[in-house]
């Protein structure tokens, strides 16, 4: 079939006109038969089986059945009038129940004949009737052998208000899967096809939509789900593949003194296997003389920031500076003081950049790195400023890079004439079915294990019941010298909310605990940079015992003293949140604990990420519950999973496939890089991808 076949307007398909095909345009986004093709039914209703009565008392959901209907009767008065039908297949009976239309129901029905009846039964007053059953009159001596499997589709008010409900739209894709014009052309190998005994693009098409029987509407699934992760997969590799050939990195061929100087003389503890493994991959990155464009996971505490000053005095080993870019102020300034603390005594500076940093100070800086006297440069967005110019960038580590927007992150790329090698960092764990596809086109590291000597965090959910219970264990464990934070989800009272706001809270804790015996500090994010630093300052020196805070303090604080992590009306916080929280705690020696308060009254979504968070640390299992929660969609924003235009597969529930995809697309890009002898791959491929750039790339 030509492409133009599918690209024909919706309007000339036989049953849609223009009026229809404005309505399906505004309403479903179908402009074009293409676009009808991959408007896919979300279930379907068996029709292929007949049901006994027998078998509906154990039956759930939609039934089919053939019946003879024995009688028929109004029952009730004016205002509760109901047409009731009994019907019977020779051993048992059941009632069909109508409360509109009784009029012209009652004179359609034939005593004594034969019908199909389809409906969901249910069970009144000890007995079993179908409201509003579906009824098709079989003519005497017709053999009913079933109606196959029918599509069910998504649909509108104001589409079915014009006869494009499900069974429109049913009619409507029957309509183009029939057509004799119709003919898609092959593009995956055959021999593919055979090893998952796959059908051909045109069955697949027809039977998603009009399938006869389940296996075959299960293969036909099987296929097109493969085939959207596959030319994702493809576009992705493709994009990583051209990158390496097109951009040229600076060679840091050097292990020089100022690596060896911190790494055998000031390196605090020693590197976890992780770490190691992780510094060998980035060292053969930005010594192959192609540039680097890695992402490094690792979970909240597995020490990310020691690996980022190991590669920025490698960079400075080989003659280039080095720059860490945080997504706020607060995570900005609390790198620069572990990095500063981490190079204590050793002649290499580093100065911090931020919204913040009085004018004077900018000018200094500006300086400094014009001249290549400043090699380490630590900041928020204010080093995307065009007045920061480095005299030679070689290295921008970007931490937390989901926060900055695509452009945000290119403009780096023009601190240097050659591109600095990049290096993004996650505390975030990402399921590797989702890394697979938003970073697709990076190379990932993950520092899998956490240092020696961290005690696991100890945490419970406690309903509010328990609260005099939670307050006496705050109080023992500052006895002992500890602190505590207290963390909100709101900061102003909400009208629709009845979750406990942070100004009331912070009063409730401060009575809880009065002065002179305790102190209390609040931080939240409408407060003033210099007031946040003022008391996140003092609860780090020790001078609070309590901080009370939103989500502000999710990253960036480190406070090892504190052991203690309560998490007010838990059940509004998303899973990722919650574990990026309990990171805060855990930090020193000591035990710790997070505790989960919330109201009696749990949803089961909210249930079970109290349940996961308290059966497990592991930030990666944590964020595949996440995922099957919530879907990819909410975990990157709707923005973001745009691109990925997945309309059946799905990465929670198709992870085997995504794998058999991105092993297919390795193999053809090996093979036949530029589809030369895959022309019906190239087009198909140019169809789904030619004109969509890369949203989440890091450049």
């Amino acid at each position: 079939m030509s492409q133009g076949f599918l690209e024909t307007g919706i309007e000339y398909l036989k049953g849609v006109g223009p009026q229809k095909a404005s309505l399906l345009k505004e309403e479903l986004a179908i402009k074009t038969f293409g676009d009808l093709l991959r408007y896919y039914p979300f279930r379907y209703v068996d029709r292929t089986r007949v049901h006994t009565l027998l078998e509906i008392l154990e039956e759930e959901g939609e039934v089919q059945l053939e019946l003879r209907l024995s009688r028929v009767e109004e029952i009730g008065g004016p205002k509760a009038k109901r047409l009731v039908a009994m019907a019977t297949d020779g051993q048992r009976s059941i009632e069909l129940v109508w409360f509109k239309g009784i009029k012209w129901i009652k004179s359609s029905l034939v005593i004594g004949g034969r019908y199909v009846i389809f409906g969901k039964p249910s069970r009144f007053k000890g007995k079993i009737n179908i409201v509003h059953p579906e009824m098709e009159l079989l003519v005497p001596e017709q053999e009913f052998k079933g109606k196959g499997m029918q599509p069910v589709y998504h649909t509108t008010e104001k589409l079915s208000n014009r006869g494009l409900n499900s069974s429109g739209i049913a009619r409507l894709t029957g309509e183009l899967v029939r057509n004799p014009h119709f003919q898609l052309q092959e593009y995956l190998p055959t021999a593919w096809l055979q090893q998952y005994n796959w059908p051909e693009a045109q069955e697949a098409f027809q039977n998603v939509h009009h399938p006869s029987y389940g296996s075959i509407l299960e293969k036909a699934i099987q296929r097109i789900k493969f085939e959207e992760f596959f030319f994702l997969e493809l576009h992705l590799l493709r994009h990583k593949l051209n990158h390496k050939k097109t951009y040229k990195g600076f060679v840091f061929s050097k292990v020089g003194d100022a690596f060896n100087d911190f790494y055998f003389k000031q390196l605090p503890f020693e590197l976890t296997d992780a770490q190691k493994r992780v510094m060998k991959e980035i060292r053969a990155d930005m010594g192959s003389g192609e540039h680097m464009n890695r992402l490094l996971q690792g979970d909240v505490g597995s020490g990310k920031t020691i690996v980022a000053l190991l590669c920025m005095l490698l960079a400075l080993d080989n003659g280039f500076q080095a720059s860490l870019m945080a997504p706020t102020e607060i995570l900005a300034t609390q790198h620069y003081h572990t990095l500063t603390e981490l190079l204590d005594g050793l002649p290499y500076p580093i100065r911090l950049l931020t919204g913040s940093t009085k004018t004077a100070q900018r000018n200094e800086i500006h300086s400094l790195l014009e001249s290549g006297e400043l090699p380490f440069l630590v900041g928020t967005h204010a080093l995307l400023e065009e007045k920061v110019k480095f005299k030679n960038l070689g290295l921008a580590i970007i931490d937390e890079q989901h926060r900055f927007g695509v452009a945000q992150r290119a403009a780096l790329w023009k601190k240097n004439t050659l591109p600095p090698h990049i290096l993004v960092m996650t505390a975030t764990p990402i399921p590797r079915t989702l890394a697979m596809t938003v970073h697709g086109d990076l190379d990932v590291s993950v520092i899998d294990e956490l240092p020696p000597g961290r005690k696991p965090i100890k945490t419970v959910h406690r309903f509010e019941n328990r609260r005099l219970e939670v307050i006496g264990f705050m109080k023992q464990e500052i006895a002992k010298g500890r602190q505590v934070y207290v963390v909100f989800p709101l900061i102003e009272e909400s009208e629709t909310l009845d979750y406990k706001n942070l100004q009331e809270g912070f009063q409730h804790i401060q009575d809880l605990f009065p002065r002179p015996e305790f102190e209390v500090a609040m931080v939240h994010g409408q407060m003033k940079p210099e007031e946040k630093d003022f008391e996140m300052k003092r609860f780090a020196e020790g001078v609070c015992q309590i901080l009370v805070a939103t989500t502000v303090i999710e990253v960036g604080v480190n406070v090892p003293n504190a052991t203690v992590m309560l998490v007010e009306s838990a059940e509004r916080f998303g899973l990722s949140q919650l574990h990026q929280l309990r990171g805060r705690v855990g930090r020193g020696g000591d035990q710790s604990y997070c505790i989960l308060m919330t109201g009696q009254k749990l949803s089961n979504e909210a249930r079970t990420r109290m349940e996961t968070m308290v059966t497990t640390q592991d930030g990666f299992r944590i964020a595949e519950v996440d995922l099957q929660l919530r879907g990819p969609g909410d975990l990157l924003g709707t923005q973001q999973s745009g691109l990925m235009d997945l309309k059946l597969a799905s990465l929670t529930k198709d992870a085997a496939l995504l794998h058999i995809a991105r092993d297919k697309a390795e193999e053809i890009l090996r093979s036949d890089e530029e589809f030369e002898q895959l022309e019906a791959m190239k087009i198909e491929y140019r169809r789904r991808y030619g004109k969509k750039a890369i949203w989440f790339r890091i450049s």
